[in-house]
């Protein structure tokens, strides 16, 4: 396995605000530049240009190897949000002697907290879904490469096509698809969660962590703050 990731510059002449514009080898042109920007990794069918790469993780004491991509979230390295979504969860399921049932990762992208949640909790039953098709192949080839087997992984546009009842949801939403798409992830979750199940969700308080508790305090009638770091904030509701 290759685990040498091409060497990345920023591209700050075309930013203006958005999402930094990684620079290759081989410099593309203005106007691909542009339409990678345009680029969303919440989109259905990525159309850019493959930038392949294997990143490391290491977890509750294991190291784990990711495929990423571009126009796949987090491409570069697992992001904080996400550890520490994991890093969180897992000790409270762990406390709560949770560590079997039904778990679903709702917008799973390239697939770590749905494969790190299965090697931890061996016993669990795990779904992963995600809207994104390059996201869906690389999480079944990550899941594969790290010795993940018996999990689901499948295209669903939030939770359109889950099916079933699930013990626990975890979820780091895709804000930059909007308020909207985020609520409708916790609709969903509401829906397939079985009752007395945990729903965890992860944000930073500056893309709106406070509005998303109070949605869960009215959809749920409770939601508590179980972990600050670093401005996010890991939020936990039970059906």
């Amino acid at each position: 396995m290759d685990l040498q990731a091409w060497h990345i510059g920023a591209d700050a002449d075309i930013e203006r605000g958005q999402d930094r514009i990684d620079r290759v080898h081989d410099p593309v042109s203005l106007r691909n530049r542009r339409k990678v920007l345009l680029a969303h990794y919440y989109e259905e069918n990525p159309q850019g240009e493959s930038d392949r790469r294997v990143i490391q993780a290491r977890m509750h004491g294991m190291d784990f190897f990711f495929s990423t991509d571009a126009e796949v979230f987090s491409k570069k390295f697992l992001d904080f949000g996400s550890r520490t979504l994991l890093e969180t969860a897992i000790e409270d399921l762990s406390s709560a002697n949770r560590k079997k049932g039904k778990l679903l990762d709702l917008g799973c992208g390239y697939g770590p907290i749905g494969i790190i949640m299965k090697r931890v909790f061996p016993s669990m039953e795990v779904t992963m879904a995600d809207i994104n098709s390059r996201a869906l192949e690389l999480a079944r080839e990550n899941a594969e490469n790290n010795s993940v087997k018996c999990v689901d992984i499948r295209k669903s546009d939030g939770c359109a096509s889950v099916e079933g009842l699930y013990d626990v949801v975890l979820t780091n939403p895709p804000v930059r698809a909007g308020k909207q798409t985020v609520f409708s992830f916790y609709d969903g979750a509401f829906e397939h969660l079985s009752e007395g199940g945990f729903l965890y969700v992860v944000l930073q308080k500056k893309q709106g962590a406070p509005s998303s508790e109070k949605y869960l305090m009215e959809k749920f009638g409770n939601c508590e703050v179980i972990a600050k770091e670093s401005g996010y904030w890991i939020m936990k509701a039970v059906k």
